[in-house]
């Protein structure tokens, strides 16, 4: 019962930081990178589907993105899309690819961008900690467990949070070290 809350609060903290991972990758670095367009959906046959799924999507270098889709005449749909998007990039449609630079950062906008950082690691320490929250319910719920079981339940719960809020910190300074330095 005891190993199933822990790895139920194990699983809750290891969603949590993917989350968190996902959401920072989305912020512009002011390097070209993939990820930049995961948030684009196009329409495509009816259906609103990833950009991903519909084109490839690669850094051409530090400053260029090139999406080219599978279907040519996907070219005029994806260029739209992105201009209404809220990453700020401008797209050039070359007819069968379309290409995006990724232009340099102010310092303004790289602060602004470690602000969102950091609240997006924020809420995934509250997240982290809700996941505790709750196994420690679970394992107060637990009638047949001495004291001494107790505390060492108890603690295994938040030695695991203690290394998943580190592990958020770890990466969020990584980020932000990224953020601050640029291509």
């Amino acid at each position: 019962m005891l190993e199933e809350i822990i790895a139920e609060a194990d699983d809750h903290i290891e969603k949590a930081f993917e989350s968190f991972r996902k959401e920072a990758a989305k912020l512009r670095t002011g390097r070209a990178h993939p990820g930049l367009l995961d948030g684009i959906r196009i329409e495509y046959y009816g259906s609103s589907t990833p950009l991903h799924q519909i084109a490839n999507v690669s850094a051409v270098d530090a400053r260029l993105l090139q999406v080219k889709p599978w279907e040519r005449n996907l070219c005029n749909t994806i260029e739209k899309a992105i201009l209404q998007s809220d990453l700020g990039l401008t797209p050039s449609n070359r007819g069968d690819v379309v290409l995006l630079p990724v232009p340099a950062l102010t310092g303004e906008r790289r602060k602004e961008l470690v602000k969102v950082l950091k609240v997006e690691a924020e809420k995934a320490k509250v997240s982290v900690r809700q996941g505790r929250r709750d196994a420690l319910d679970l394992i107060d719920a637990i009638e047949d467990m001495g004291d001494d079981d107790l505390d060492r339940a108890r603690k295994t719960v938040q030695d695991h949070i203690d290394t998943a809020i580190k592990r958020i910190d770890a990466f969020t300074a990584e980020k932000e070290a990224e953020i601050v330095a640029g291509p």
